[in-house]
């Protein structure tokens, strides 16, 4: 990834932090509020940093619970124990797939995200509130196409928030909570597919082995060659990798 790039995606999550960061007026008297026509509101440099910073500490949490990461990195997951190879890949080495990916999967987001809110806000042609406006629109509508309808109604029921009546009109405390389960929902299912033929391999090796009477033999030992193998020759890779992706299109 481009130079270029990873500044427009550290610029698009910084759009992504809420505005009530800066909105604190308790505590700090070096900050100052200049109002202007039409009740808008001027915040003075020092707010301004402060809320840099303090959205600083927010950006693994945006880039995990309201991006694709947390569906990859599961059924990653999941893969590498149902092939039962517990080091390889490592986990550091699923969490870089599970980036890049996610960075593939998210970059029509982050684009219109940039071309809306941030690049205008960069501009002074948007104001702060205004440019987290601009910059949910896109991310909530990529939430709400993966998200479950019986997910948002739950905690919708829980808050105690009835007069939703629309995806639209779903507010973020709401979406990001059913966006979550919604997606772990969904990694669980994907895995589990995965996770099935894989097992059927340890079963008929195990049987196989007691049948020989070769019960202090370990399965996995025999087993693990096979699904190796077997994931190889079907181009596994490439079948996880593209069933991921296209995941969050259909």
């Amino acid at each position: 990834m481009s130079r270029q790039s990873l500044i427009k995606l550290f610029l698009v999550i910084l759009a992504l932090m809420p505005y009530e960061l800066v909105m604190a007026q308790t505590g700090l008297p070096a900050i100052s509020v200049t109002r202007g026509a039409g009740g808008s509101e001027t915040y003075t440099l020092s707010i301004q940093v402060l809320a840099l910073m303090t959205a600083l500490t927010f950006i693994p949490a945006a880039l995990m619970m309201m991006t694709s990461f947390t569906r990859i990195i599961i059924v990653l997951s999941i893969l590498r124990q149902a092939l039962g190879l517990m080091q390889a890949p490592s986990s550091q080495t699923l969490i870089g797939l599970s980036l890049f990916l996610t960075f593939f999967i998210m970059a029509p987001v982050f684009e219109k995200i940039y071309q809306t809110a941030v690049q205008p806000y960069m501009e002074e042609k948007l104001d702060f509130k205004g440019a987290i406006d601009k910059a949910s629109e896109p991310l909530k509508t990529f939430m709400l196409g993966q998200t479950r309808e019986n997910d948002i109604s739950m905690f919708a029921r829980i808050s105690g928030k009835k007069d939703i009546e629309s995806p639209q009109q779903v507010p973020m405390s709401i979406l990001l909570p059913a966006f979550v389960t919604s997606e772990l929902k969904t990694a669980f299912q994907i895995g589990f597919l995965l996770f099935i033929p894989f097992l059927i391999i340890d079963l008929v090796v195990s049987s196989v082995l007691m049948s020989m009477g070769m019960m202090m033999l370990s399965p996995m030992i025999i087993s693990l060659p096979f699904k190796i193998m077997l994931f190889v020759l079907v181009d596994g890779w490439n079948i996880v990798m593209g069933t991921l992706a296209s995941s969050f299109y259909v």
